[in-house]
């Protein structure tokens, strides 16, 4: 079996590093695992990206050209909104590798056209990691659920018009869409009752299969011994905070983190307490948390993030809207406790006071207290660390992300064998 991701970035950002585990995984189990991607990062021979400087060259400036539609029409700077317009040779590398599966990642960027999607010949497996797949232009909806019948009048492009770019991008995916031999893998329970409510995706076949990683990296290490690694302090209680882009990204939350925190800095906590960030440097104008920050930068390998999240007293993930929630999985992992809203797929993943606090969506008070409930009791503490390493050698190990992949695909190809 000759298995091929399409994936815009092999190991860079949350979604790009869930393909690449199952790669890995994949290839653990004596799958021939191949990926093809526009940049690549890693020096896994396995990985394709475009040969010839041109066509290296060209990979840079696509997700420029891709926005132009909407620069044209006075839109302004829109990191997540892909529109997957632009002509390109992907099928042609596609068709030299020859796979079985085809198994589309994130591949926004401008990487494949959505007219190119349509003349995939194999088998086709899609895993979402955002909402792109099933909505007009956005990768997240925020509280729009116009994708339900068919976008336009897009609240996130402020248009009052059925047929607007979303809209236009929405036809062009229900053309295409219509064509493929598709299977559709959702990461949560609440990215699988999306994907099926979504009048892009209600015909196909939706799977549930939570990410996983490999638990001999991200495993819980001595607290003190990662703070000395780090730098960090010995003698406080740390709380973690990090993602790309970190303090930048809004559906990140990191506003409501601020304001917890705040709250907390006026608190008996004030000399108990500090911050840890990753995914940011520090900015020339430090917001004003109430408590000495330490600002990590970027922390693009396991180990790296692994210490980190092991230095760390408690993991906050208040994040609005999230297909999974790789940094929660991380964390558990390592056997720190994490609080989060309740909501989106950080549901599936952190259990309300077992190993962590799944605060009210989204109330800061709430935030505070569920930061508070996991550091003021010891003895709870500890329990709430030996549960969340449970929960994922339970569910979200690399094995077991692997295996079910490789059974759907065996499902794909042989489903009168398979049944």
């Amino acid at each position: 079996m000759k298995v091929l991701h399409l994936s815009t970035f092999d190991n860079s950002g949350g979604a790009a590093k869930a393909a690449y585990r199952l790669h890995q995984g994949l290839v653990n189990q004596q799958v021939d695992s191949q990926m093809l991607v526009q940049t690549k990062v890693t020096g896994d021979y396995r990985v394709y990206d475009p040969l010839g400087k041109l066509r290296k060259g060209l990979a840079v400036f696509r997700p420029i050209i891709d926005r132009l539609p909407l620069i044209l029409s006075r839109q302004p700077f829109l990191p997540y909104k892909s529109l997957q317009w632009l002509p390109n040779s992907t099928i042609a590398d596609i068709d030299a590798l020859d796979p079985d599966i085809i198994h589309l990642h994130w591949i926004s960027e401008g990487f494949i056209s959505i007219e190119s999607l349509a003349k995939l010949n194999k088998p086709v497996v899609l895993t979402l990691h955002d909402m792109w797949a099933f909505t007009g232009v956005c990768h997240y909806s925020d509280e729009c659920d116009r994708y339900k019948i068919s976008c336009g009048s897009c609240p996130q492009l402020a248009s009052n018009k059925d047929f607007d770019l979303s809209r236009w991008v929405w036809k062009r995916k229900a053309k295409s869409w219509q064509k493929l031999n598709l299977t559709v893998i959702a990461p949560s329970q609440w990215m699988t009752d999306c994907a099926k409510s979504s009048s892009l995706l209600q015909e196909k076949k939706v799977k549930l299969i939570h990410h996983g990683l490999d638990t001999k990296i991200y495993k819980p290490i001595e607290q003190k011994t990662a703070r000395t690694i780090l730098n960090l302090p010995l003698d406080k209680k740390l709380i973690l905070f990090g993602a790309i882009t970190a303090t930048k990204d809004t559906r990140k939350g990191f506003p409501f983190l601020e304001a917890a925190l705040q709250k907390l800095s006026k608190s008996d906590w004030q000399d108990q307490l500090e911050i840890v960030i990753f995914g940011a440097s520090p900015p020339a104008n430090p917001p004003k948390l109430g408590f000495k920050c330490h600002y990590q930068g970027r922390l693009d390998d396991d180990i790296s993030l692994a210490i980190a999240y092991a230095a760390a007293d408690v993991m906050v993930v208040p994040s609005t809207q999230e297909s999974f929630g790789q940094t929660a999985c991380e964390s558990l992992a390592c056997g720190t406790p994490v609080v989060a809203f309740k909501t989106t797929g950080l549901q599936d993943i952190v259990e309300h006071q077992q190993n962590g606090y799944l605060a009210r969506p989204f109330e800061i008070d709430d935030l505070a207290t569920g930061i508070t409930w996991v550091l003021e009791d010891k003895t709870r503490w500890q329990s709430l660390c030996w549960r969340a390493r449970e929960k994922v050698e339970q569910k979200f190990t690399l094995e077991n992300f692997s295996s079910k992949h490789l059974k759907l695909y065996k499902q794909i190809l042989n489903p009168v064998t398979s049944n």
